[in-house]
Parts: C-alpha cells; sequence; structure tokens
C-alpha cells in the first residue's frame, strides 16, 4: 500500500466519513463515544488530513476539486469553532446550518472518489482525550 492510500484509508476517509454522514447518525454516534464536545478536536483533524491531501494532490493523489472542498470545510469548521456556539455539540451537528454545508461537501468529496457517500461510521475518529 503507498503512503497516499495509507493517508485517505487512516486519516481523510475517516473523518469525511463521519462528517458526511446524516445528522441524526452523527448524534448516535456521538453519544455511542460518549464524545462531550468536539468542534474544537474536528477543526484540527480537518487542518490534520488538509495537510495530508495537500501533499497528495501535488502527487496527483487527490483532485484538485476535492481539495478545494476540504479546504472549504477547514473554513467553515473553523469559523464554528470560533464562535463559542453553546449548547452540546451533538446538538449543533443538526441545528447549525453550517454543520449542514460540511455535510454536503464531505459527501461530494467521498462520492467522487468511492462512488457513494454511505460508509460505514468509524470506530473512532477524533483525538482520545475528546472520549475522556
Amino acid at each position: 500500500m503507498s503512503l497516499d492510500s495509507d493517508y485517505w484509508q487512516r486519516w481523510i476517509a475517516p473523518l469525511l466519513t463521519f462528517l458526511a454522514a446524516d445528522a441524526s447518525d452523527q448524534q448516535v454516534w456521538a453519544s455511542e463515544h460518549q464524545v462531550r464536545t468536539a468542534t474544537a478536536a474536528v477543526a484540527e483533524e480537518v487542518e490534520f488530513s488538509l495537510h495530508l491531501a495537500t501533499g497528495m494532490a501535488d502527487r496527483g493523489t487527490f483532485e484538485s476539486e476535492a481539495l478545494q472542498d476540504l479546504q472549504a470545510i477547514g473554513r467553515l469548521v473553523g469559523e464554528t469553532d470560533g464562535c463559542g456556539h453553546a449548547g452540546r455539540w451533538a446538538d449543533a451537528l443538526a441545528a447549525d446550518a453550517t454543520w449542514g454545508e460540511v455535510r454536503t461537501l464531505a459527501r461530494r468529496i467521498l462520492v467522487a472518489r468511492l462512488g457513494d457517500w454511505r460508509q460505514p461510521l468509524p470506530r473512532r475518529v477524533l483525538p482520545q482525550h475528546v472520549y475522556d
């Protein structure tokens, strides 16, 4: 397996799969994994995935349109992180229009790469400290 394939399978695809999932599935996932607050952690994961995807794009293994969508996800999540929304993060997944935009962009990337955005949700996506 190439390094770029590993980046996709290990880091980028699981994050996008979670971001693309229906809000109700995201809420169930967050509850099952006892995620209390995660916007900052998601922003960090998107930033890291963007770093990996940029290198992949430079090597021709990540499409420029997908990179633009991932950059837009990064901006949106960064704006959400900076807003200091009150309330539970899991509730914001359904109520905040920004997360709907993120969902649409993540789905577009997955459809372009995999042919479908519906993928099994990963066991874990976010850094360990979010679960503790």
